[in-house]
C-alpha cells in the first residue's frame, strides 16, 4: 500500500483511539501518535527516517516551549484554586441556604434554589464535576427531608450541574479558547447570555412541574427550614456574589485578562475562606488539591497541542472537508454530524478530551458558515449535554458517587436529568439559528 499523508492520517488517529479504548491515559495517547505519526509523515513518506526522527524531536520540545511559557496556560490552575477555596471553606453551603431563604414564595424552591445556587457556583468556580459533587451533598438530603421525588431531586442537581461549563468563568471555556486561539474573554462574555437563559429555563420547568405535580415538590410546611442564617454565613453568602463582581466585572471592563482574573479571583477566594475559619493546613491541602487536579489537564493540553500541531501538517482539516463535500451533505448536515459525535464521545470520555480530539479538527471546517464564538457555546453545551447521556454520562456517576443515599440508581439520575437534557439542546440550537444570543455581549465588549 502506497504510504501517503492521509494513509499516516487516518492510521495515527485509529491508533490514538485504539490505544485510548485498551486503557492507555489520553495525554500518552496523544502524545504517542503525535510523535510517531510525524516521524512517518516527514521520514517514512521519503524514506529518510532520520530527518523524521529530527522533526518529530524537534517539534515536541517548540511546541513543549510555546505553550507552556503562555500566560493563558495559567488560567486553569488559578481558576480551579479559586473553586477549592469556595468548596472548602463551606461558602458553597452558605450560598445555597442564601439563595433559599430568598425564594420561599416559589413553587419548587429547594429545587429552584440548586438551579440558581449552580449557576453562581459556576460563575465562581466553572467546573460542572465540581457542583455535582457539592450540590450532591448540600441540596440533595435537603429536598429528601421535605419529601421531594427522588428522581426529580436528582434530576435538577445533575441537570443544572452543566451550568458549570457555560457560565463564564469556564475551564472548559478556557481550554477552548486555547486550542482553538480565540479571544477566552470574548468567550467568557459570550456563555453570559445561553447559561442564563439556560438556568432560567430550568427552573420554569421546574416551578411549572411543581404546580402541576405537587407530589414531585412538596410544599414545605409553615415554619418548616425557617432557620435565620447567622452573620458569617450571610456574609459569606453575599461575599460570593461580590467575588463574582470582581471577576467578571474585571474582564468585562477589561481591568483584568482572564489569567489575572483567576489570580484576583484565588486571592479574593482565599481572604474569604480565612474568614470562613480556614487556616494555614487547609488552605495548603486546598493549593494541593487544585495543583493535583491542574496537573493532568495541562498535560493534556500539551500533548493534544503535539496532536494538533500534527493534524494540521497531515492536513486534516482538508481531509474532512473534501469527505463532508463528497456526500454533500452541506452545512446543515456538517452540524449534524458534529452533533451526533459529539454526544456519542460524551458518553465515554470527559469533555476536555472531547475538545481536545475533535476541535482543532471541527473549528476551522466550521468557520466560513459558523461564527468561532458562537461555535465554542454551541460546542460546550453539546459537549455537556454528553455528560447526560446514557449510559456513561460522567455527570451522572458524580452525582451516584457523592450523593449520601445507597438507595440512588443510575437509571434513575438518568431519568430525572431528561428534561434537562432536552433544554441544553433547545438552547443550543438556538444558538445555531440565531448566533447572536452568544455574540452579542462581546460584541460590545470594551
Amino acid at each position: 500500500m502506497e504510504l501517503d499523508q492521509n494513509t499516516v492520517l487516518i492510521g495515527m488517529l485509529v491508533l490514538m483511539f485504539i490505544g485510548i479504548l485498551i486503557g492507555i491515559h489520553i495525554g500518552f495517547a496523544f502524545g504517542i501518535t503525535a510523535f510517531l505519526g510525524n516521524v512517518i509523515l516527514f521520514g517514512g513518506i521519503d524514506g529518510d527516517w532520520d530527518i523524521g526522527l529530527n522533526i518529530a524531536l524537534r517539534g515536541t520540545g517548540s511546541v513543549a516551549y510555546e505553550y507552556l511559557r503562555s500566560e493563558v496556560f495559567a488560567a486553569i490552575p488559578l481558576f480551579m484554586l479559586l473553586g477549592d477555596f469556595v468548596n472548602k471553606s463551606g461558602s458553597a453551603r452558605d450560598l445555597y441556604n442564601l439563595i433559599n431563604h430568598a425564594l420561599k414564595a416559589i413553587p419548587g424552591r429547594l429545587a429552584v434554589a440548586t438551579v440558581a445556587g449552580n449557576a453562581v457556583f459556576a460563575a465562581v468556580t466553572g467546573v460542572s464535576i465540581a457542583a455535582a459533587a457539592t450540590f450532591s451533598r448540600i441540596a440533595y438530603p435537603q429536598m429528601r427531608h421535605f419529601g421531594y421525588n427522588k428522581t426529580f431531586a436528582l434530576g435538577s442537581v445533575a441537570g443544572s450541574a452543566c451550568l458549570g461549563m457555560i457560565i463564564p468563568p469556564s475551564v472548559l471555556l478556557i481550554v477552548w479558547g486555547i486550542v482553538t486561539e480565540k479571544s477566552i474573554a470574548q468567550l467568557f462574555i459570550a456563555g453570559a447570555i445561553p447559561g442564563l437563559i439556560l438556568a432560567l429555563l430550568f427552573m420554569i420547568m421546574i416551578t411549572i412541574v411543581a404546580r402541576a405535580k405537587p407530589e414531585m415538590a412538596p410544599l414545605l410546611p409553615e415554619g418548616a427550614d425557617d432557620t435565620k442564617m447567622t452573620r458569617e454565613e450571610l456574609a459569606s453568602g453575599l461575599g460570593i456574589a461580590i467575588l463574582i463582581l470582581v471577576v467578571l466585572g474585571g474582564i468585562w471592563g477589561g481591568l483584568f485578562t482572564p489569567t489575572e482574573a483567576g489570580g484576583v479571583g484565588a486571592a479574593c477566594a482565599m481572604v474569604i475562606a480565612f474568614m470562613k475559619g480556614l487556616r494555614g493546613r487547609q488552605l495548603a491541602a486546598a493549593i494541593v488539591d487544585s495543583g493535583k487536579a491542574a496537573a493532568p489537564v495541562m498535560f493534556l493540553l500539551l500533548t493534544a497541542a503535539m496532536y494538533a500541531k500534527f493534524m494540521e501538517a497531515a492536513g486534516m482539516s482538508e481531509l474532512i472537508k473534501e469527505t463532508f463535500e463528497a456526500y454533500n451533505l452541506g452545512n446543515v448536515g456538517i452540524i449534524l454530524v458534529i452533533i451526533g459525535i459529539w454526544l456519542v464521545l460524551g458518553m465515554i470520555l470527559d469533555s476536555i478530551s472531547i475538545i481536545l480530539i475533535t476541535v482543532p479538527i471541527f473549528a476551522p471546517l466550521t468557520e466560513p458558515f459558523f461564527d468561532p464564538i458562537a461555535f465554542g457555546i454551541f460546542g460546550i453545551l453539546a459537549i455537556e449535554a454528553g455528560l447526560l447521556t446514557p449510559p456513561f454520562g460522567l455527570l451522572v456517576y458524580t452525582v451516584k458517587g457523592t450523593v449520601e443515599d445507597a438507595s440512588v440508581t443510575l437509571a434513575e439520575i438518568f431519568k430525572g436529568s431528561v428534561p434537562y437534557w432536552i433544554l441544553m439542546l433547545i438552547v443550543m440550537l438556538c444558538i445555531w439559528w440565531m448566533p447572536e444570543i452568544a455574540t452579542w455581549l462581546p460584541s460590545k465588549m470594551i
